[in-house]
């Protein structure tokens, strides 16, 4: 008689694997008609990660309408295109998956930007019938312009050009070039058909041309370390935890960086040092914590630290109440230098007021434009001055403390998402202003630039390319 097999199911060895697995959290943006919308329903089908009941309602006359996987506002199924962000989750036996599927219309940038601003990975669609668009290139700027530091390029349709290798390669040649400039490393670009599924789980058998990996063997091979845990370690105090006389501490997400118990801290704004002597949690303490833990710190010393604050270690934040920040302006109501505004940056939150408007950058051609109003789901450089000092890092260096949003005092919309450039000083000349002037005064006619007199514009993208090597006027 045959031995009996066991089929007993393991519930926590289960659910340890699933907490041992890592995260990739990515974003989609892909023009209208480019197939965004079926290459996700395709690439949750064929991974298994889309349930029953959504099967079930993307039906459409006997066969599968992909896009109907993720299309869930009623405008968006009428209309056919994508207005909110959505969210969706799924995992492999390798790895788990957060989705982000942002609009690709251009007056749904805003949407794009709050769904893309978390996202290690950024797909950017391409049509291979009508190739590179104004909009590929604003989505491949906005996404660079979020920091997201791993792209894959998917050229789409390949079905409806006969699989051919010279379009693929024609594409890839034609938009490498801009990626690089943008500061893109490595982009991935991938020939697939989201509606015949080649090359987005499985590899193609119908273009033998492409050695690459399918899509989702990429998301699953893609290195998702986390850059912020080398960066120097921050965290915003959320909240000081006193449940008696005997304990103090400060709760908060660390934002970059690793802490240990003995090493040294700095408060901001009080300045004091202190020595860390527990990093707890729920679980009990830890020997070692990094970003993105939430965790609660107990130092050696009592000093004055308010929900707020800025614990730091290693090189110090900068400190400094006059900024220069890429911004994303989302309200309905214009920029208003005179308009009162909140910033809430880490997790405090401040008066702030816009000093000046440096320029709005076109980003369809990336050519800035000398404006005196921002409107909606426009994008602009402008110098913005808290009500008290602001302790952070630029953008570039560190996400976690180099964003922010801007609140309408008055109606208490988000106003803006931003991405600070530096510091600067209030009601004197910035570092981009002085840098345009010393061009002028240099080369006057424009002739060694090859640039006419009058094009603000091109000195603007010139002061723009340099503006990473200038900290402070």
């Amino acid at each position: 008689m045959a031995a009996a097999v066991d089929r007993s199911f393991d519930i926590e060895q289960f659910l340890a694997q699933e907490e041992a697995k890592d995260l990739l959290r990515f974003t989609t943006a892909g023009s209208v008609d480019d197939g965004k919308s079926t290459l996700i329903g395709r690439l949750l089908h064929d991974a298994r990660g889309a349930y029953e009941d959504q099967l079930k309602q993307a039906i459409r006359g006997g066969e599968m309408d992909f896009s109907l996987l993720t299309d869930g506002l009623r405008a968006e199924r009428e209309q056919g295109i994508t207005i909110d962000v959505a969210y969706r989750y799924f995992a492999t036996p390798k790895r788990k998956f957060i989705l982000a599927d942002t609009p690709g219309h251009e007056q749904y940038t805003r949407n794009m930007a709050t769904g893309a601003s978390t996202a290690d990975l950024a797909i950017i669609l391409l049509d291979a019938q009508r190739g590179i668009t104004t909009q590929s290139l604003r989505h491949a700027y906005i996404a660079s312009l979020l920091g997201i530091p791993h792209f894959v390029i998917a050229v789409n349709k390949m079905d409806l050009v006969e699989y051919s290798e010279e379009v693929f390669h024609r594409f890839r040649a034609e938009f490498a070039p801009f990626l690089m400039r943008l500061g893109v490393d490595h982009p991935y670009f991938l020939p697939l058909s989201a509606l015949k599924g080649d090359n987005v789980v499985d590899r193609s058998t119908r273009m033998p041309w492409f050695e690459g990996i399918s899509l989702l063997e990429h998301l699953e091979s893609v290195d998702t370390t986390p850059t912020s845990i080398d960066a120097p370690f921050r965290m915003a105090v959320q909240r000081v935890v006193r449940p008696d006389q005997n304990f103090r501490g400060y709760a908060g997400q660390i934002a970059s960086g690793v802490i240990r118990p003995g090493d040294e801290i700095l408060a901001q704004p009080s300045g004091r040092r202190s020595i860390v002597q527990r990093i707890v949690t729920y679980d009990g303490d830890l020997p070692m914590a990094h970003a993105p833990l939430s965790v609660t710190l107990t130092l050696s010393d009592e000093i004055d630290i308010s929900r707020g604050d800025i614990i730091s270690s290693g090189v110090e934040p900068v400190s400094a109440k006059a900024i220069e920040a890429t911004i994303v302006w989302f309200d309905s109501i214009p920029l208003d230098p005179t308009r009162h505004y909140l910033i809430k940056h880490a997790s405090q939150i401040v008066a702030a007021r816009v000093e000046a408007i440096d320029y709005r950058v076109n980003v369809n051609t990336l050519h800035p434009e000398s404006v005196d109003k921002l409107s909606m789901n426009e994008v602009a450089v402008v110098r913005l001055v808290a009500a008290k000092p602001l302790f952070f890092d630029p953008y570039r260096e560190n996400r976690g403390t180099g964003s922010f949003i801007l609140i309408d005092r008055q109606t208490n919309a988000t106003a803006a998402a931003g991405m600070i450039i530096g510091a600067t000083h209030v009601g004197v000349e910035s570092a981009s202003d002085r840098l345009a002037r010393l061009v002028r005064a240099a080369v006057p006619a424009g002739a060694r630039l090859n640039l006419p007199p009058e094009d603000d514009a091109a000195i603007a993208l010139l002061r723009t390319a340099l503006r990473g090597l200038l900290h402070h006027d």
